[in-house]
């Protein structure tokens, strides 16, 4: 079997792991840096609703390498997550078939949001034609960015969560060991809950969910003539 797709030996922290984490932590040193006056990084490469002024097709890949330049947190828990849920599958699929697995994974979640942004944007064009906000409002609204792994990750979560059901998680503020599984739902009810009401503003509820629904597809694809394998 080729030695890409099932690695030999066990890495802690995989070769694509490591160079995500790189690469998110250079670009995050360059927003806080250059991209605050200089470059507008978040303008030329967070993603944006397709009529948006700064709207560019390829902020649906970019978007996924920023992260908040206002909290150190966004990106440390992001690369964590990645880490730790990334390291079993890269070891698990090789580093090819797993970087392609976080990209499309990151992809579905930037077109999930970007629909969930259609709806948004309608809904602000109504309260602007009714009066109830202003059109600096209305052209704020309609330009706040979207950046972050956190849909790529989702996707990683999920097909962790699909190929270890059973693997046993902590998960703060929960007192008791969950299930990698429960804990999938969990997350995914949170961030329906959250994605349908205006409650949680500022996070990217429908991208969490479309990058968890895109990984969970690719999985069952390629376990199709494995269904029976669990751990």
């Amino acid at each position: 079997m080729d030695s890409d797709i099932r690695p030999g030996r066990f890495q802690v922290l995989p070769v694509v792991i490591k160079n995500l984490i790189i690469i998110n932590g250079l670009v995050w040193l360059a927003q806080i840096t250059v991209g605050q006056d200089l470059l507008r990084m978040e303008d030329l490469f967070a993603l944006h609703y397709f009529t948006s002024d700064y709207y560019h097709v390829w902020q649906f890949i970019t978007y996924m390498f920023l992260h908040s330049s206002q909290s150190f947190f966004h990106i440390l828990f992001n690369m964590f997550a990645l880490w730790m849920f990334g390291s079993t599958l890269e070891n698990l699929w090789g580093p090819s078939r797993f970087l392609a697995f976080y990209l499309v994974c990151g992809l579905g979640a930037g077109i999930a949001q970007a629909l969930a942004l259609s709806y948004d944007i309608s809904q602000y064009n109504t309260m602007y034609e009714l009066g109830q906000i202003s059109a600096e409002e209305l052209y704020k609204l309609s330009n706040v960015p979207t950046l972050g792994a956190s849909g790529a990750v989702m996707g990683i979560f999920a097909a962790f969560a699909y190929t270890f059901p059973n693997s046993q998680m902590i998960i703060l503020p929960i007192p008791f060991p969950i299930k990698a599984k429960w804990a999938l739902l969990g997350l995914a009810v949170l961030d329906l809950i959250g994605g349908v009401s205006s409650a949680s503003s500022g996070i990217a509820h429908f991208a969490h969910l479309g990058g968890a629904a895109i990984g969970i597809i690719i999985v069952l694809i390629w376990n199709r003539r494995n269904r029976n394998k669990f751990y």
